[in-house]
């Protein structure tokens, strides 16, 4: 049995205002393109497939294309919410699918499997709904936290499996303990309540399908997260993107692959003076790149978002890092105000203050010395 493990397509995201819906089409094409080549059996979508509880109408008509280019190659498709999904929106039309496409949302259903079959025999997929604590307490009494919903659902799972004999795959969308840090491990960890789940809360399966992290990771040979098939964020461009294809022989997990997928614009972190980035001929490779430019010059420069654009026709972001000033600590901006001999040196200690060390320049000085020797002349005629 070949599984295919993907997760987090997150269709109708944007990066940094720009929309993605058309390289995730290629993207996914290519993954339906992977399914044919590989004659995969069965595509778990591990929860996020909308970025939004309220998609518009194109994303819909990009999962619908995708659930069908998987169907027709011959691949049955189980897909479960995640935390972005709107449950009920997405499993609104679960009745009205094709056969061989499942979408699970209903936590009444963890406990009832998608079976499929092969020369050895039943592979059963319990799908996982993303579950909120507190809408699940009523049904689960005891539940506080998602390390508890996920417990109890896996429990229900194994019972079930129990009764059933044959291999066994769960899905679930969640933030396990084990998943490598990262400065920004998906923008709702908090927000969408998703603590901490220790990783034997997955004992007893063939293989553990993951959604949630966006970059790939192995708990352990059995769990896994396959991560998004496309870069959301400057943050994730070092990660591959791709999936798992798994193999399940008759005694259980066998081998396991990845699969990368296309990336469609390489991103970029460029690091220089302004006048370098816009310059310096080491830059000249990454035109067609998703930039991100950080430009070191001491004080800001003037509208550098505009003159990017012309060398990097896809710079997303610009960010002002300074290098590290040389204020004299030792002095506070009081003893500076005293020590000023006239206000062109109290004007040059309020810049030094709150410029973190950056003093007046040549040019900023003489038109202080003007505008000063101005207002001399006026009062003298006054």
């Amino acid at each position: 049995m070949r599984i295919l493990h993907t997760s987090d397509w997150h269709i109708g995201r944007s990066f940094h205002g720009h929309a993605t819906l058309d390289a995730l089409r290629d993207v996914l094409d290519a993954l339906v393109g992977q399914v044919r080549e590989h004659d995969v059996d069965v595509v778990i979508v591990a929860g996020d497939v909308f970025d939004s509880a309220t998609p518009a109408a194109g994303a819909y008509t990009l999962l619908s294309e995708t659930l069908r280019g998987i169907a027709d190659a011959g691949a049955t498709v189980v897909v479960t919410s995640g935390n972005h999904d709107s449950a009920a929106r997405l499993g609104f039309q679960a009745g009205l699918l094709r056969d061989g496409v499942h979408v699970l949302t209903d936590p009444a259903a963890i406990g009832t499997p998608v079976t499929v079959h092969d020369e050895h025999g039943a592979v059963h997929v319990y799908g996982i709904p993303f579950l909120e604590p507190v809408l699940m307490r009523g049904e689960w009494p005891g539940v506080r936290s998602q390390a508890d919903v996920l417990a109890h659902a896996m429990d229900i799972v194994r019972a079930d499996a129990a009764t059933r004999g044959g291999r066994i795959v769960a899905v679930a969308h969640c933030f396990a303990a084990g998943v490598e840090p990262t400065p920004h491990l998906e923008r709702d960890i908090q927000q969408g309540g998703l603590d901490i789940v220790p990783l034997s809360t997955f004992t007893g399966v063939d293989y553990m399908a993951l959604g949630h992290i966006h970059g790939r990771q192995q708990l352990a040979p059995n769990v896994r997260y396959a991560g998004a098939p496309l870069h959301y964020s400057f943050d994730e461009g070092h990660k591959p993107r791709g999936s798992w294809l798994v193999e399940l022989g008759a005694d259980g997990l066998g081998a396991v692959e990845w699969m990368p997928l296309p990336v469609p614009r390489a991103l970029t972190t460029l690091t220089a003076t302004l006048d370098e980035l816009l310059t310096d001929e080491r830059f000249a490779g990454h035109a067609d790149d998703w930039v991100r430019a950080v430009y070191t010059d001491a004080l800001p420069q003037r509208d550098p978002m505009r003159r990017l654009l012309s060398r990097f026709p896809f710079c997303a972001e610009v960010r002002h890092t300074p290098p590290a000033g040389q204020l004299d600590v030792t002095r506070t901006y009081a003893d500076r105000v005293r020590s000023a001999r006239d206000d062109g040196e109290l004007v040059d200690a309020f810049l030094a203050h709150v410029r973190d060390g950056e003093g007046a320049s040549g040019r900023e000085a003489a038109l202080v010395r003007d505008l000063l020797d101005e207002r001399v002349r006026a009062e003298a005629t006054a």
